[in-house]
Parts: structure tokens; sequence; C-alpha cells
């Protein structure tokens, strides 16, 4: 559905995009994520042709976005980070407008405007002007106008921005259900929604890929992170951690007098026998001592350190 090859947008001496190639198989939920910065927004304007890149190529369904714009619009349903809504029109008719914009058959646009009032959980602020709702009610009016189209393939910037827990996870319960019928692409700096959200991820870090691939593949390959909890002083605690070199160290203080330390990037090695010992070594009680299967944190990043670490 999407092919990316060598892809790269300059703003001046700025570099967005530093040769990015990826691809996006029909029917996949696809998540794009990496920090603020990284490229992702830069990456998807420019799929969805609101934006040209300075170099490499870009095809959705087989079509150019630079060649044939007009036929991949026809194919995308695009929310953008950034909502633009008018403030001034009712949710209904809006998404009314929008349906006729985007030439759906008059005879349907009614019908099919309910029904992604529906599945978007808007229906019963239909009547309401968009300026009188949350963020969170706005940003479901973009996924609504998204879907009008049923376009092939949805593409989704921050979709749960501003989303209250429960609004976060009926989106969550959308995206999987539109899996299959449409190709879904998500960019997100929050991983914990890929990862409940996407089967594969594409990973972007100051304007490269880093990685590209199966969800479950790529974390097995990851750093696992180990935890301990002693109880010491937090300064002797810091100086100690930062003595193991066991990669990066999150060290917090508990109410109760103990320290509980994260480490992470310890190349897949397992690591308790070392912290045992040197907790033990210096007298020290020791709570918890347990090892954490890799998560898309841990994944993130062990990858962004690598790559920090060669330059």
């Amino acid at each position: 559905m999407i092919e990316v090859q060598n892809l790269t947008k300059r703003y001046g001496q700025h570099v967005a995009l530093d040769g990015v190639s990826f691809s996006v198989n029909t029917g996949e939920v696809v998540g794009f994520l990496g920090p603020n910065g990284a490229g992702k927004s830069t990456t998807m304007r420019i799929l969805t042709t609101f934006m040209a890149a300075t170099s490499g190529s870009a095809r959705v369904a087989g079509d150019c976005v630079f060649e044939q714009p007009d036929r991949v619009r026809e194919r995308i349903g695009y929310m953008p980070e950034n909502n633009p809504l008018p403030l001034d029109l009712r949710a209904s008719d809006y998404l009314t407008f929008r349906a006729q914009l985007k030439r759906l058959a008059n005879s349907t646009v009614a019908e099919r405007v309910s029904e992604v009032m529906g599945q978007c959980g808007i229906a019963d602020v239909a009547n309401r002007f968009i300026g009188q709702l949350s963020r969170g009610y706005r940003q479901r009016v973009g996924m609504a106008d998204a879907l009008l189209a049923k376009p092939e393939l949805i593409v989704l910037d921050e979709p749960t921005a501003g989303l209250d827990p429960n609004q976060v996870r009926a989106v969550r319960r959308l995206i999987r259900e539109l899996a299959g019928d449409h190709t879904v692409l998500i960019s997100s700096h929050i991983l914990s929604e890929i990862e409940m959200t996407c089967d594969r991820v594409v990973i972007l870090h100051q304007g490269k890929l880093l990685a590209s691939g199966d969800l479950n593949e790529l974390m097995a390959k990851a750093d696992a992170a180990v935890t301990a909890e002693v109880n010491a002083p937090l300064p002797e605690v810091k100086q100690w951690a930062t003595d193991l070199a066991l990669g990066q160290a999150e060290i917090a203080e508990q109410t109760d007098g103990y320290v509980r330390c994260r480490f992470s990037g310890a190349k897949n090695s397992d690591t308790r026998e070392r912290i045992f010992a040197a907790a033990t070594d210096r007298g020290w009680p020791l709570r918890e001592l347990s090892r954490q299967a890799p998560s898309l944190e841990d994944l993130f990043v062990s990858l962004t350190h690598r790559k920090e670490g060669q330059r």
C-alpha cells in the first residue's frame, strides 16, 4: 500500500528527513513513532500530498504522490495532529459538507455521516457547534472526517491527543476494527499507544529510520530491563548505579526508605546476579530483583542510545 524510498526533506540547512525507506502492506495497522522532531509529521504530510519532498520517492497503492496527487488523495483519509475545523459549523453539518467535497453520492451522504458519527462516538453532539466541543470531541470529529469516504489508507497523526482514558480505549477499539478493510498508519510519540494498537512499527529518530518490522520480532531483539529495590540513601544508590554501568538507570526514591532502580540497555544480558552481589556487598536490604521482558520503550531507548553512541 505504501512504498517509500530514500525520502529526504530539507528546510535550508536543516534535514527533517534523511533517506528514509519503508513499506506498509495492505490491511496492516502500522505505528509510525519517534520523539517530537523525529520527522513523523513531515513524512505524513508528504504521503498525503500536502508537502513536496526534496528527493526520493513515495507511492500509495502504486500511485506516485508527486506525479499523481489527485489519485492519491482519493485513496486517503487523513487526520492531522492540529486538526483544522470550522468552529461555527455543527458537527453533523461539517461532516455532511466534507462528504460532498469527497464526492459521496447524495443518496448515501446522510447514512454515511450517521454511521461515522456512531463509529467515533460523536452522535450525541451531532447538533452542537464544533467551537463548543472539547478537544477530545474535536479529535473524534476529525477522525470521522477521515473515515467518511471509506478510504483504502487512513493516516492518523496523534489520534488520541486530548482524549480521556475512556475515549482513548474507544479509539483503540475502532482502529483495530478498521484493520483488514483499511490500511492504517498511526503516528505517535506515545509508545504505549503504538504497542497496544499496532502489529508493525516504523521508528524514526532525528530524521533517520532506526527500525521497521514486526513489533514482537523487534522487541525480542531489545535489551531487557532489570528492576531492583534497595534500602539505602538516595545519593549512595545513584553513585552505586553509576558504578555498575549497566546501561540506562532510572532511579526513584520510595516513601519507606527504599530506592527503586530500573536498569535497561544492558545488551540483553541478565544482570541480576551482578546487581545482587553489588547490593549484598554493601549490606543493603534488597526487596525486589526482577527481569522484565523488553517493551517498546526498551526497544526505542536501546535503538536511540545505540544510534547516538555511533556518532
